[in-house]
């Protein structure tokens, strides 16, 4: 019984308000029982309250390709088999659904567009024709990327992907002249249901519908060609449409147990790639519309892109507490010496991409030096170390040639994990602005050429104090030289405290590490400079939004919670969005744990744990303050931990309990609209003895009412 009682709370999720967050906490990769499916992908694709459409069909079934929607239809019905009554109904309900959607969207069908296919998952749910037709729009409009056609962005991007994690396996078929269009095409228009059974496709589209992540199909598509790598290298010498017809049908092996696997292993390839991939290409591949300059972008890259707000983001986040799976970046500056000397990232290795023709040998030299740096930065735990290499140009197209030159070198030797950093040192530039002196290394504004960019077309000398028209830098600069008062700063950006931080964790140790380089090159320019450890807090807390609660605060039951021993009043009337430090704050600097928990202010502390929906857990420490609750989350320190939580009293609106597990405890907070009651966010702890926390707190929330 205990084993199925994730069915029991399942069951009752999906007789509430669920979200796919709450189903993806419940189901935690478990198989979706035959009789809950439908509800729960009504519920993962947003379409359980939506209307019916095809209320405003005509049921005119006269497009002008019409006839050829219907031999499709017919065709596909006959290969399953099914009873001559059922063929019927399946194929009227075939024809109406894509009629309707092409008439609807203003589409023409063309055939082996996959629309077919992808509707028989959707067909075996056995629901009402209307709904069925919900859910086929959904899945195409938030799972299929735009440019699934030959030649199409989709594959471009992928063919990158595959580059990056397995390089010699992307040669072969470059080789070949196998292109992704030629074999992957049926896999990312229909999730892989024309080439898999029924049965592995309905376990798949449980796990990727509660994931809630389009691109997953790219990693699993990824799998399929890794996982067949020993079969494809072997197939090096047979004919191109050999190969081809073998790729196409690599997914026909997959079976219903492997399905949890292979989903692991595309999530644990995402985890392996930077995340800008993600993020940047996200309205190339699935927004309403992108630019044609954005689409050429990707069909022109050499290698994979990487965002300076990752780059960034990576070199000053300790490597101590990351996931070790994630991505570490190796960065490579490739400018020339001068450029290189007039400022840089102090996490960055030089390479001067000009040896590479100018002195073969002594470019081999520091190719070796960069390696050995390399593995002895990840040896030391360094920020600077990582095994992803990710290459750094000027920014400027006629001096970048080298630097792909150099990249492409290195792609030759099949090098995994190589990346470029879009926009280059120009774009780094850009993301410091007025801080760049605090956070680059070496950085002069009178030789930097980013800072004297355009300097001419203002007739100015840089060395004339009076610069009206130059960078930010610059003027600041000539400010320092002249004795000038600083900027006020409170016209400084809010950014600051972060860039104070990034320039700390990027430049302590330079100058220590600058000297180590010469024993592993003779290129007297390159330097590599790891970087101490520091702890930049990133918010990983995942929130969700309730609908329809009612308009009151209450201490009690929640859906499948149970009501806590406490008292019931009305909600504070003041709206979250008003009420100071209603969000939750995420400290930079990390804390002693015994100094804050004997803070002047602190009621009283509870050891806990922080459960978040994907279910990991983290010790941590909840404090009460007559005010605020508080949480420190435990760090591999001794007596060390950083705020996580820091919450108003009054923003919470609800603390509820588990039937079944009483010291699990939620806080939700928000504020009343009219007759409803708005949750903005909420928190989860494992507390022992829980109502002693929930007790104490739900006095000092009525103190503050």
């Amino acid at each position: 019984m205990d084993g199925n009682l994730w069915l029991i709370e399942l069951e009752s999720a999906l007789l509430d308000d669920c979200t796919v967050d709450d189903i993806y906490a419940i189901c935690q990769g478990k198989a979706i029982p035959e009789a809950l499916r439908p509800d729960v992908w009504q519920v993962c694709l947003d379409v359980r309250s939506k209307m019916d459409q095809l209320a405003q069909f005509n049921e005119i079934f006269d497009l002008p390709f019409q006839t050829k929607l219907r031999r499709d239809c017919n065709c596909f019905v006959e290969k399953l088999g099914n009873e001559e009554e059922d063929k019927v109904a399946v194929v009227a309900d075939l024809e109406s659904i894509l009629t309707f959607y092409c008439k609807n969207r203003n589409l023409v069908y063309e055939s082996n567009n996959g629309w077919v296919e992808l509707l028989l998952p959707l067909l075996s749910l056995k629901l009402l024709r209307s709904d069925t037709y919900n859910l086929f729009e959904a899945i195409r409009d938030t799972y299929i990327p735009k440019g699934c056609v030959k030649n199409g962005n989709v594959f471009h991007i992928f063919r990158l992907l595959l580059q990056y994690h397995d390089p010699e396996l992307c040669s072969i078929l470059d080789t070949k002249r196998v292109t992704p269009d030629t074999y992957a095409m049926s896999w990312f228009n229909t999730l892989f249901a024309s080439t898999c059974s029924l049965q592995v496709v309905l376990a798949m589209w449980d796990l990727y519908l509660q994931q809630s992540d389009p691109f997953l199909v790219f990693f699993l598509s990824l799998i399929v060609l890794i996982n067949g790598r020993d079969q494809v290298i072997a197939l090096k010498s047979a004919s191109k449409e050999e190969l081809i017809s073998f790729l196409v049908n690599m997914p026909c092996n997959i079976e219903a147990d492997d399905v949890m696997d292979f989903c692991s292993l595309a999530q644990y390839y995402s985890l392996k790639t930077p995340a800008s991939f993600k993020r940047d290409l996200l309205k190339v591949l699935f927004g309403v519309q992108s630019s044609a300059a954005e689409e050429n972008v990707v069909s022109q890259a050499l290698c994979l892109p990487v965002s300076v707000n990752e780059l960034v983001e990576n070199a000053s986040t300790s490597s101590e507490n990351s996931n070790p799976d994630a991505v570490r970046f190796f960065l490579v500056d490739c400018r020339p010496a001068d450029q290189y000397n007039s400022g840089h990232l102090s996490t960055a290795f030089h390479l001067d991409c000009n040896l590479m023709l100018q002195e073969p040998v002594a470019f081999q030299t520091a190719v070796q030096g960069l390696l050995r740096s390399q593995k002895n930065a990840i040896e030391a735990n360094s920020n600077a170390g990582g095994e992803h290499l990710c290459f750094l140009g000027s920014g400027r197209l006629e001096e970048d040639q080298y630097t792909h030159m150099v990249v492409a070198s290195f792609l030759q030797k099949n090098t995994k994990f190589v990346s470029l950093l879009t926009g280059g040192y120009e774009a780094i530039h850009e993301y410091f602005g007025d801080n760049m002196i605090d956070c680059l290394e070496d950085h002069d504004p009178l030789s930097c050429l980013v800072c004297n960019k355009g300097q001419v077309q203002y007739g100015k000398s840089i060395n004339n104090n009076a610069v009206s028209g130059g960078n930010g830098s610059l003027k600041r600069a000539d400010n320092r030289r002249n004795n000038n008062p600083p900027p006020d700063p409170a016209e400084r950006k809010p950014t600051i405290d972060l860039f104070s931080k990034l320039s700390l964790a990027m430049k302590s140790k330079s100058a220590e590490v600058k000297g180590k380089l010469f024993d592993y090159i003779s290129n007297p320019n390159a330097t590599v400079a790891p970087v101490p450890e520091k702890h930049v807090s990133r918010n990983e807390r995942n929130g969700k939004r309730y609908r329809n609660v009612a308009p009151v605060f209450s201490i009690g039951e929640d859906q499948d919670d149970e009501y806590l021993p406490s008292a019931s009043f009305d909600a504070p009337q003041q709206p979250a969005a008003q009420q100071p430090g209603s969000n939750t704050e995420n400290s930079d600097d990390l804390v002693s744990i015994q100094a804050y928990l004997k803070g002047p202010d602190v009621i009283r502390s509870f050891k806990c744990q922080e459960v978040h929906l994907n279910g990991y857990m983290y010790d941590s420490y909840l404090l009460v303050t007559p005010t605020h609750i508080i949480v420190l989350r435990e760090l591999d320190r001794k007596d060390k931990a950083r705020v996580i939580v820091r919450r108003p009293l009054q923003s919470i609106v609800k603390i509820t309990a588990k039937k079944r597990h009483r010291d699990l405890i939620t806080f939700k907070y928000g504020y009343p609209e009219e007759e409803n009651l708005v949750i903005t966010d909420m928190d989860r702890f494992l507390i022992p003895n829980a109502s002693d926390a929930t007790e104490l707190i739900s006095k000092h929330i009525i103190k503050q009412t």
